[in-house]
């Protein structure tokens, strides 16, 4: 009994040294082993993030861009698609431990959360069908017409700031696009990148829309940033630390990828 007390002591003296040396990370992980981030995403919004219909992967320029935020950290990535309506609240629930998913910096959210230092800016479009280019150039030129955003965008708080014109919110902007085609609105608001996408890119609307207006905000650009639940500075350092050591050359060889405009 004495002998196996003796050797249970010794065996556990030796698993206890190789942890030691081995350290250890959350879920158990050992330090060899990178930590894994969840990142929330929603994926109907090219060119930042879609899903590739012959692959059913998530794809896009903010992917491209946190997978190499990762390499450079020394992290993995496993992203979860969700819609925009419930992507905040995902965050707070813990499903996932950081949002990137084109969310522009604004003092309202960041009173709740926090951001990574910015890695894009953009400004607010005006698309219209190609049959009104030329009658239109800003929001007040649609004085009394219906105007579509996705609901809870920056494009949507935009347009509901404007009392000329009338805000018709959209679950994403394909379904905007749609309706302004069929004639339910008569424009659509959205980042410029989203918007020259549909009209340059995609090919089943670019004969279709045209960006007549790629500068709503008169050069109050907005920036993006990745989100993350307030004080979680352990997920927010990684994402900085590797946002940092992205080359230059790198985010402009993914952004010319990704046709951003």
């Amino acid at each position: 009994m004495k002998k196996s007390l003796a050797l249970l002591f010794v065996l556990t003296l030796v698993c206890g040294a190789i942890l030691a040396l081995q350290g250890c990370k959350p879920g158990g992980e050992g330090e060899g082993e990178a930590v894994t981030i969840k990142v929330g995403t929603d994926a109907a919004y090219p060119p930042f993030e879609m899903v590739d219909a012959t692959t059913g992967e998530i794809v896009g320029f903010d992917i491209d861009l946190m997978n190499e935020i990762a390499k450079e950290a020394g992290f993995q990535v496993e992203y979860v698609n969700v819609g925009w309506d419930g992507i905040f609240v995902g965050l707070e629930n813990g499903d996932y431990d950081a949002i990137i998913s084109a969310v522009s910096i604004t003092e309202e959210r960041k009173l709740k959360y926090d951001y990574s230092e910015p890695y894009y800016s953009i400004s607010q479009a005006l698309l219209v069908r190609k049959d009104m280019e030329g009658n239109v150039k800003v929001l007040d030129d649609l004085k009394g017409l219906k105007v579509g955003a996705q609901i809870g965008t920056t494009g949507a708080i935009f347009v509901s700031k404007n009392p000329n014109v009338t805000l018709v919110n959209y679950d994403d902007n394909a379904l905007a696009i749609e309706a302004l085609l069929k004639g339910d609105v008569d424009a659509v608001v959205c980042d410029h990148p989203v918007a020259y996408d549909y009209a340059l890119v995609n090919e089943a609307y670019r004969d279709k829309v045209v960006v007549v207006n790629d500068d709503l905000n008169e050069g109050a650009l907005e920036p993006y940033g990745i989100v993350v639940k307030k004080e979680n500075t352990a997920v927010l350092d990684m994402i900085n630390e590797g946002l940092a050591a992205v080359p230059t050359k790198t985010v402009d060889e993914i952004a010319k990828k990704w046709k951003l405009k």
